[in-house]
């Protein structure tokens, strides 16, 4: 019953961060892509802790894109 709920948590999240960053894309704002970086980023660190090997380590790589696009947006 735990990993169910730790998968329910996982991809809710998921979604969570999808929905923030088309939130985000539409009104040009910084804010949505703050919290779309930060629901998106556990989820990339229990991939990237989890013992996955080579390319699976990878999805770290899109919180940190979104955290850039968010700072640059705020700084222009």
């Amino acid at each position: 019953m735990a990993l169910f709920l730790v998968g329910i948590i996982y991809w809710s999240l998921v979604a969570v961060s999808g929905l923030w960053l088309v939130w985000g894309l539409w009104k040009n704002s910084w804010k949505a892509f703050m919290i779309s970086g930060y629901a998106l980023l556990l989820p990339a660190l229990a991939l990237y802790f989890g013992g996955a090997e080579g390319w699976f380590k990878l999805p770290i790589l899109l919180p940190i894109v979104i955290f850039v696009i968010a700072y640059r947006m705020k700084n222009r």
